[in-house]
């Protein structure tokens, strides 16, 4: 898009461009990212196809300072230095008095020399090691993304918790919500408040949950007013499926878009922090779907049941690789809390009866796993300001250990890298390793 057509667009939104008492950027979804979602924006208006974080990529490609960072492969004349930020951890505990002596770096399972080592609390460092000096990027660069249905109380907390407790000068901040994409620019900090820019930042969350969950709310409602239908019990059947199909299809999650995500963020200097708040996706289950009593020979209950499920159909190794590669920490914060529930009328819905599926569980197990690739954390919770404040102290402390890989070969294949601490049975983060090119 050019920036006539961004600037048409803010106008036929009523965004002033030039307006600097809110100086966050807004740009409608206009690029595909991570997920294929449909969208119902306007109340009147048909049903129109955007991607959730779609627009993240974008505002990243304008955002970030495009030049390869020491996070992933530096070069020294003909040496080249592998970077992996580490967090050791005893308990909960971030254990901070360990020296260059006591780690252990392997690749493919050989051990390697450690040429430095950084102990980095917050963006200063705090003590250096080893006999070769490198300049660290320190600077931080955080992304939230909220992928969810309602607008949760917790909500509130978690940015209070960000602006209040974590941001520092010199952040930069990415939010993603289910319609739009909020670039705070730096200017933004120095001119308001960060009360202010929060306050105003929870309300377009509000509104923008809301909006983009407008289909979602009204397939939910569709599946209250079958569960009192008069119909046969098969029709009913076939009725309900096509609506929990509907439901399902809404998000997908796209291999491809995540990988050009990753490879984006890896040109990125400095830090980079995701949190994926991605709230539990359950489904009221249909009575008669459970009756043994109806004895139905058309239609095969368990295998409609299973297709209900979100299923992970690409390879999440690959996947894993690649987030580990671009040295991105992901978070996978999955909201278990149901709230909307509330909404609907249990007395139509046989509350005694219904039983609930869980449709995101798979999506759940996709993001834990490269969460756990690239050094971060995967929680459930009820309880999403508890989860994120665990996650984000996590990340505020931690060791940049840098070697020199023996016989480094580019021969683009994936390097598995294993960081051990001696004679300590001490919980141990890091990103699994880098593909050499």
């Amino acid at each position: 898009m050019t920036s006539t057509g961004f600037l048409s667009l803010k106008q036929k939104l009523n965004i002033n461009p030039l307006d600097v008492d809110f100086d966050i950027i807004f740009q409608k979804k206009i690029t595909e990212l991570i997920f294929n979602q449909k969208r119902d924006t306007m109340r009147s208006g048909p049903l129109k196809k955007t991607k959730f974080s779609s627009l993240l990529f974008l505002i990243l490609a304008s955002f970030f300072i495009l030049a390869l960072s020491a996070q992933q492969i530096s070069h020294d004349v003909s040496v080249i230095n592998i970077e992996v930020p580490v967090k050791v951890f005893k308990g909960d505990k971030f254990v901070d008095g360990l020296t260059i002596a006591d780690f252990e770096v392997y690749e493919d399972g050989k051990p390697q020399k450690i040429e430095a080592v950084y102990l980095i609390k917050k963006t200063k460092i705090e003590k250096e090691e080893g006999k070769r000096r490198f300049s660290p990027r320190t600077s931080r660069n955080y992304v939230l993304v909220f992928e969810i249905q309602e607008y949760l109380p917790e909500i509130e907390k978690v940015l209070a918790y960000f602006f209040n407790e974590v941001f520092l000068k010199g952040d930069t901040l990415i939010v993603v919500t289910p319609v739009k994409t909020y670039h705070f620019k730096s200017e933004a900090f120095e001119i308001l408040p960060l009360q202010k820019i929060s306050d105003q930042l929870k309300e377009k969350l509000r509104k923008d949950i809301i909006i983009g969950n407008s289909e979602y709310n009204r397939l939910m409602k569709d599946i209250e007013e079958l569960f009192s239908f008069d119909v046969e019990a098969d029709i009913k059947k076939l009725m309900y499926m096509d609506l929990a199909r509907k439901l399902k299809n809404l998000k997908q999650l796209d291999q491809k878009k995540m990988l050009e995500f990753a490879d984006f963020l890896k040109k990125a200097e400095g830090q980079k922090h995701v949190f994926i708040f991605y709230q539990k996706e359950l489904v009221p289950i249909l009575p008669e779907l459970e009756d043994s009593s109806l004895d139905s020979s058309s239609i095969d209950t368990s295998s409609l049941l299973l297709e209900l499920n979100k299923e992970i159909s690409f390879d999440i190794e690959k996947t894993k690789q690649d987030f580990s590669d671009s040295s991105i920490t992901v978070n996978s914060l999955f909201i278990s809390k149901i709230g909307m529930f509330k909404d609907l009328d249990v007395r139509r819905m046989q509350p005694m009866r219904v039983k609930m599926f869980d449709q995101s569980n798979e999506i759940f197990n996709a993001f834990r796993e490269v969460a756990f690739a690239s050094g971060g954390l995967a929680e459930s919770s009820s309880n999403a300001a508890a989860s994120f404040q665990k996650a984000v102290d996590a990340s505020e402390n931690y060791y940049l250990l840098y070697y020199s890989p023996q016989s480094y070969k580019a021969d683009g294949n994936f390097r598995n890298i294993k960081v051990k601490v001696k004679n300590a049975n001490y919980r141990i983060t890091h990103r699994a390793g880098y593909f050499a090119n």
